[in-house]
């Protein structure tokens, strides 16, 4: 499993029921249609997309999230930077959680400065800011791979919502 697999796989929930194709994919995340197409190879040999390759399998996704993601791509907190907004001090947990210390992916066009947290993928914080939905699915995921244990009782919840697997 590579780190842009999970930002490849959220980008295809944010579709919601709307059909998509790779290129258009490829393009809006601004990885290579090759390294997509590798992707979703292994995506759906490791039981993360259908057999045809076209749909998430939602709940294999929310467990590898909740509890595979912060072991296989950990990260701690590092300098303070400009840059994206993520996780706790992202949509929508930040309506939910103030705190002093923000959490941004480095970004020179961003707009807030706090402590950087490496992105699963080099070009999700321009990916993010072309659309919302990803941002919060992004930053979600990253609560739980920083967050402390409320933040990341709270994304879970979320993520369950916007999966649909609501208990």
């Amino acid at each position: 499993m590579s780190p842009h697999d999970i930002v490849i796989l959220l980008k295809i929930v944010s579709y919601g029921n709307e059909p998509w194709f790779q290129q258009p994919l490829a393009e809006s995340l601004g990885i290579s249609q090759s390294e997509v197409s590798k992707s979703l190879q292994r995506s759906r040999y490791d039981g993360l997309l259908d057999p045809k390759g076209k749909v998430v399998m939602k709940m294999a996704l929310m467990e590898f999230l909740q509890y595979g993601l912060r072991y296989v791509f950990p990260q701690k907190p590092g300098p303070v930077v400009r840059g994206v907004p993520t996780s706790h001090s992202a949509s929508p947990l930040n309506a939910e959680i103030q705190s002093a210390d923000a959490y941004v992916w480095p970004y020179a066009k961003g707009t807030i400065r706090g402590q950087s947290i490496i992105p699963l993928y080099p070009t999700v914080p321009e990916a993010a800011i072309k659309d919302k939905q990803l941002h919060e699915l992004l930053a979600l995921t990253d609560a739980l791979r920083v967050g402390r244990a409320r933040e990341k009782e709270m994304a879970i919840i979320e993520l369950k919502k916007r999966l649909g697997l609501e208990e």
